[in-house]
């Protein structure tokens, strides 16, 4: 790992650990709520706390104003959800492109277990060996999918977790396995830090709870989506995100940091 590398990860996280935003959903589900106006939803997470944003790099433009000066990722595959295969990701930009719009990092999906594993190797390694050139972190999002493969399944998404870190990644976020004693076993499974995905929404007392299972688990922070933009106070749940994340709270004391209510 390079200087450059080690000061663009200081960017986009905080002592070590990752509360990040993705909001590429636009190719995947086009403009949902939350993405129409990214540009508040940018603001508000960023001044709840997250460290960083992660968009496609023709959303660039509309990032910059309104980050806070947290960091910012720029995502290089994608695929929809009408098209013929979701776990089909194909690219959609290169480091370069992402050090032009202004990136501070870069991200990549691989589908481990699925039918475009093969290729998804081949182009995660030539990223993160151009990323590796320029000294910009690669986030890899190794999720455990497949026709076979259950994406809660800890040995599945320690394998998921291993094979990023073998190819280059700095930085590896994946599914979490539903409680922190099975979790400890992925993030064992590498020496990078391991942030975990959101999935669809749930209740704000679920979705701090699984941070909270996470990190005890040893995990390094989230990299959410939907649990966070299409929150509908997303500056409040960034808000609790953060305070698991970085100030080791509870649950409870997350929440009522962030003024969400307390439910049973």
């Amino acid at each position: 790992m390079t200087t450059g590398t080690d000061a663009r990860l200081d960017r986009i996280g905080t002592d070590g650990n990752y509360v990040i935003v993705p909001m590429d959903h636009g190719i995947t589900l086009g403009p949902v709520t939350g993405l129409k106006d990214i540009e508040s939803t940018i603001d508000a997470v960023t001044r709840g706390g997250a460290d960083a944003v992660l968009t496609q790099k023709g959303i660039a433009p509309r990032v910059h104003e309104n980050k806070n000066e947290r960091g910012y990722i720029v995502h290089l595959n994608a695929s929809t959800s009408i098209g013929p295969d979701s776990n089909d990701k194909r690219l959609t930009g290169t480091v370069e492109d992402a050090i032009r719009v202004g990136a501070d990092a870069v991200s990549f999906h691989i589908n481990v277990g699925s039918n475009h594993e093969p290729d998804q190797i081949t182009q995660l390694s030539e990223v993160t060996s151009e990323a590796a050139r320029y000294g910009i972190p690669v986030l890899a999002m190794a999720y455990a999918r497949g026709p076979d493969v259950d994406g809660a399944d800890p040995e599945a998404l320690g394998h998921a977790v291993r094979l990023a870190e073998e190819v280059g990644a700095d930085i590896v976020k994946t599914g979490y396995s539903g409680d922190a004693d099975s979790f400890e076993h992925v993030c064992e499974s590498t020496r990078l830090p391991v942030v975990i995905a959101g999935g669809s929404k749930g209740t704000d007392r679920e979705t701090i709870g699984m941070v909270r299972g996470a990190m005890d688990a040893g995990g390094a922070g989230i990299s959410m989506g939907r649990s966070i933009f299409q929150h509908e106070d997303p500056e409040g749940i960034a808000t609790a995100v953060a305070g698991v994340v970085h100030d080791d709270l509870s649950v409870d004391d997350a929440l009522e940091r962030a003024g969400l209510a307390l439910e049973v």
